[in-house]
């Protein structure tokens, strides 16, 4: 016999369950970034979205016409721009999200690696704001291995450091 869930209820400010605010989320950089569909920005970001992104270039226009010039622009320079979500925390009308991106620049052809951070907020069913703080871009290393992504964090490297230090 299969145990009973509770259903989940619906948060009335973002319109969604917690479960399918992380699946809008999760989706929406699949989409936007890792299938290169910025024409979903128009479905995904309210017409009165604001990005407060330090990572934003001064001059972006309003809404959500600047977020897709942002992200358009970014896929221009760097076409095989790739997120990986690594956490998902969500609570009341937000989604928090620690990623990890990688990218090759289409002017120098260096391979990049970067790790960040966004808030999303929800409302009604779309993406009103966005906070993200985004590492910059640096060259790719060893880690960047799929080997090396969940075995291996900077905290274990520095254990190891520690041990053959000792002897």
């Amino acid at each position: 016999m299969e145990p009973i869930r509770a259903k989940e209820a619906v948060n009335n400010k973002t319109g969604m369950t917690y479960n399918e605010a992380r699946e809008f989320i999760r989706g929406h950089f699949e989409e936007f970034v890792n299938k290169k569909n910025v024409a979903i920005g128009n479905v995904n970001f309210a017409a009165n979205f604001v990005d407060h992104g330090a990572d934003v270039p001064p001059g972006m226009p309003p809404g959500p016409a600047g977020a897709i010039e942002y992200v358009g622009a970014a896929l221009t320079r760097f076409p095989d721009l790739h997120v990986r979500i690594d956490d998902m925390i969500t609570e009341d009308d937000k989604v928090v999200v620690r990623n990890y991106w990688t990218a090759t620049d289409s002017e120098s052809g260096r391979r990049l690696e970067f790790r960040g951070i966004v808030i999303w907020r929800i409302a009604n069913r779309q993406i009103v704001e966005r906070w993200a703080y985004l590492e910059a871009p640096h060259p790719a290393t060893y880690r960047s291995h799929p080997v090396f992504r969940r075995s291996f964090s900077p905290r274990d490297e520095s254990r190891q450091c520690t041990k053959s230090l000792r002897g």
